[in-house]
């Protein structure tokens, strides 16, 4: 069901937003730039998100819930197509520039307008069931785990590792039909340390020192990512005493998990005590972020989030899209953490960094 509230910013944001808050985190152009000219920025975009047509075309046709889905499919790879040529001739057509928020709204716009609401949701159910098998195995192996520390950055490789998962990016969404995903593989064949932004041994220390009393995850895909890398760090924080709100889209976009697919996932991870393999769940809540993209603007989050949000002490935004892409540099009245891995070349290229690395960023707010 969308949500016809009005959305409103994020409490947390530092203020005024109008001067400290930008949710793209790449600039594509500068006010020195021509407005009538693509950029190279701009056009080497664009053409990431054109060489993602036929992986959405192929979702697209074979999406049972639409008639006529194959004729369809190929109408959105034609109009989505002329859109991104457009851009690349007119930067300022369909209301351009464009920015990561744009390209990813326009793509989704084209999919609605056809019908389409959720052309990954087979892949999205497969994997979910999969990784709900796993879960009970991936939290024990945390479990024996008597370091705090230790335990602590085996949660956070496990949350890289399930952000794999991610059929936006060409070139995993090519791996994964070929070959499929395997988590604990995943876990092991992280690029070594120190990553791209690496901020986890201060995150160490302040874990072993403090307890949030209330943290906000804005999470990312289904599958792996949400279930068996999120999931069991959400578990770990409650079981330190912390409450914790997972934020979820409100509509469907790629893999992303939405807010009723959160909730019918925890319902079938929790037993009969309706705890998380032995912690008590009665401090995790489940929000609906009011988002309907894989990236997020942070301007306009949903009624219900800001209210639950307003006196929270640790955000974070978990993902490329959300963490990476867009809200990198976001600045916070509290503590934030950034957590993502880089899937696109265009990405690593901007960090200076290199394609699959990873990005934990902590920034500490003293009161």
């Amino acid at each position: 069901m969308e949500s016809s509230a009005e959305l409103v910013p994020f409490p947390l944001l530092l203020t005024p937003i109008e001067s400290n808050y930008r949710a793209c985190t790449i600039p594509y152009r500068f006010p020195s730039d021509n407005p009538r000219k693509a950029t190279p920025t701009e056009r080497s975009w664009i053409d990431l998100f054109h060489n993602s047509i036929p992986s959405f075309r192929k979702r697209a046709e074979s999406d049972g819930t639409v008639a006529d889905a194959h004729v369809k499919a190929e109408k959105f790879a034609q109009r989505y197509s002329e859109i991104l040529e457009d851009l690349k001739k007119d930067p300022e057509s369909h209301g351009g520039p464009p920015d990561c928020i744009l390209l990813c709204r326009l793509r989704e716009l084209v999919l609605r307008e056809l019908g389409f609401r959720d052309i990954f949701k087979k892949v999205k159910d497969e994997e979910n069931a999969k990784a709900i098998s796993l879960f009970e195995n991936v939290v024990h192996l945390n479990d024996t785990i008597e370091d705090e520390s230790k335990r602590l950055e085996n949660l956070v490789r496990g949350i890289f590792a399930g952000n794999i998962f991610d059929l936006g990016s060409a070139q995993l969404a090519e791996v994964f039909s070929r070959d499929g995903m395997s988590f604990l593989a995943s876990c092991q064949n992280l690029l070594p340390r120190p990553w791209v932004i690496d901020d986890l041994d201060s995150f160490k220390l302040k874990w072993t020192r403090k307890t949030w009393k209330k943290v906000i995850i804005f999470v990312d895909n289904s599958g792996a990512d949400i279930i068996l890398g999120i999931l069991p760090f959400a578990r770990e924080l409650l079981r330190r005493g912390s409450q914790v709100v997972l934020a979820a889209n409100d509509l469907p976009s790629i893999n992303d998990v939405t807010y009723p697919e959160l909730i019918e996932i925890i319902a079938k991870l929790k037993d009969e005590k309706g705890q998380l393999v032995g912690v008590d769940t009665s401090n995790l809540l489940i929000a609906n972020s009011g988002n309907d993209l894989p990236v997020i603007d942070l301007a306009r989050i949903s009624q219900e989030l800001a209210y639950l949000a307003a006196d929270a002490d640790l955000v974070i935004l978990e993902g490329m899209g959300r963490g990476i892409e867009t809200n990198l540099y976001a600045q916070f009245k509290c503590d934030s953490l950034k957590i993502g891995m880089v899937k696109h070349p265009e990405v690593a290229q901007f960090l200076g960094g290199r394609l699959y690395d990873c990005v934990f960023k902590y920034n500490e707010v003293l009161s």
